[in-house]
């Protein structure tokens, strides 16, 4: 496809990689990923370190471990593994909309994974492509992923530039538009990586350098050789014949860990949250996104799971305020059994901005206000924390609770204005309401002496009857309420309860 521009990004050693990322204390030491588990598994991937020492891949443990004597044996982990691909295609979505994973490797780059990103328009955005090239290496590496970026023409010729760019220690490499042809041809013809079969009977026409491929007639090799030579032939020409990479389906994000031993109590669990949650910080923030709602996954021992959700008040990136409301969740259902496998996984947002008012005083930080809303959860118990709301009850005093959330839709009073007395005047509850003694003439109060207010009734309005439930000898009410202000300076509300045969104050006005 002409004027497209790919840019791979590679990682070689995949499974060592994900453990180093989770691990990055074992950086700059011998570590080897092994398969399974006992004296006779398997290495799948060596760090440099281990691989200086003479530790090889397919040596059993035992063998590892004599071999050096420091060796860090740690197991393939599919949660790590699968963690640290999402990673990689995070970092290359902080720069392009458009990317596509690249087919799994073999033989021996089956250990590599490589996203291919779509590089058309991004020498704009970051003064050139090589510009480009060195901003995502950064910010993979702030993943703790070491990757290496290659800018081609096409998947296949980038995806070889990045193997050879990491087989010199390059970082970046930029092939230049319409180069890729002059690139591969003084290359093997192992690098384009053919089969087996086919790369015996190119042998066999003498055929050794990509050049010595692109320079034969299509016809010709397909006669000879079958279909099979086509893809191969258009990779040593630098053609690239499929679309660009395709705009991925938002998803959730997710980090996970599979633990080498069961865990049964909360601390070192929390420990491990806190690894997750670093990691998943770090991945949405390279996107400019925050978590919202997190779902924790525990995978117990036995094969049981324990999934538990933890809302917060607003998007945020705050680690220690997730880490904090998970420990609530934790603690509000204690473990059932020891946990082999954590998880959490978030939905991603974009963190919402706040209006500052010139009148008022700005509200709590979201994520703190979440976390203290949490805490408040955790010692009222569930449901009896929130924001009061009406109740569909005709009882005075019923009330509902809904979730709190902070109101900013008030606006401003104009320069000047003037509240009038309806604005400023307020009633506030009192739960329970205060029991007061009072001095009535024909059901009118004249005088009331109670803890909060003591004088005579200087005015007074009502009474307002309200009765319900009359069926329900329990729940039945009947009041009748004043509006009174005595010679103390206090205006408040009276209520004569007829069930009970008693004065109160529930109200006072401020």
């Amino acid at each position: 496809m002409s004027g497209q521009r790919i840019a791979c990004l590679l990682v070689p050693g995949l499974p060592l990689a994900a453990e180093l990322r989770a691990h990055p204390e074992w950086v700059g030491q011998p570590v080897a990923v092994v398969a399974g588990s006992g004296p006779r598994a398997e290495v799948l991937a060596l760090s440099p370190e281990a691989e200086a020492q003479a530790v090889q891949i397919g040596q059993t443990a035992v063998h590892a471990r004599a071999a050096c004597t420091d060796l860090i044996l740690c197991p393939h982990s599919p949660a790590l593994e699968r963690a640290a691909r999402d990673a990689l295609r995070d970092a290359a979505l902080s720069t392009s909309p458009r990317v596509e994973e690249a087919p799994p490797g073999t033989g021996v780059y089956v250990a590599e994974a490589a996203v291919f990103i779509d590089a058309r328009g991004l020498d704009a955005l970051f003064q050139s492509e090589r510009g480009f090239a060195g901003a995502l290496y950064e910010r993979t590496r702030r993943l703790g992923l070491p990757a290496v970026i290659a800018v081609a023409g096409g998947r296949g010729v980038a995806r070889i530039a990045a193997r050879l760019a990491w087989q010199n220690g390059e970082e970046t490499r930029v092939i230049d538009p319409g180069g890729d042809a002059a690139f591969l041809a003084p290359l093997p013809l192992d690098l384009v990586n053919p089969s087996d079969s086919l790369a015996d009977a190119l042998g066999r026409f003498g055929l050794h350098r990509v050049g010595d491929l692109s320079s034969l007639p299509e016809r010709a090799l397909t006669t000879r050789l079958g279909e099979a030579i086509r893809p191969l032939l258009a990779l040593a020409r630098g053609e690239d014949r499929a679309p660009p990479p395709p705009v991925p389906p938002s998803d959730l994000f997710e980090e996970a860990s599979d633990l080498e031993f069961p865990v049964r109590t909360v601390e070192p669990l929390l420990f491990v949250l806190r690894g997750l949650l670093d990691r998943l910080a770090e991945r949405l923030a390279c996107r400019g996104l925050a978590w919202g709602e997190l779902t924790l996954e525990l995978g117990l021992d036995g094969g049981g799971r324990d999934v538990r959700r933890v809302g917060m008040a607003a998007p945020t990136l705050d680690v220690r305020v997730a880490l904090r409301l998970l420990d609530l969740a934790i603690q509000a259902h204690p473990l059932g059994a020891a946990i082999e496998h954590v998880a959490v996984r978030t939905v991603a947002c974009t963190v919402r901005g706040d209006q500052l008012d010139f009148f008022r005083p700005s509200g709590p930080p979201p994520a703190a206000l979440s976390r203290t809303l949490a805490e408040l959860g955790a010692i009222c118990g569930e449901g009896r924390v929130g924001a009061p709301a009406l109740a569909d009850d005709h009882r005075p005093d019923a009330y509902s609770v809904r979730d709190f959330t902070p109101d900013r839709a008030g606006l401003p009073r104009a320069h000047g204005e003037t509240p009038s007395a309806s604005q400023t005047l307020a009633v506030r509850a009192l739960r329970p309401p205060v029991p007061a003694q009072v001095r009535a003439r024909n059901g009118t109060p004249e005088a009331i002496w109670s803890a909060l207010s003591r004088g005579d009734v200087v005015r007074c309005a009502g009474p307002w009857r309200t009765t319900g439930r009359w069926w329900n000898e329990e729940t039945r009410y009947a009041f009748d309420h004043f509006d009174v202000q005595t010679d103390d300076g206090w205006v408040v509300r009276l209520r004569h309860d007829w069930v009970e045969r008693c004065w109160q104050i529930d109200a006072v006005y401020d």
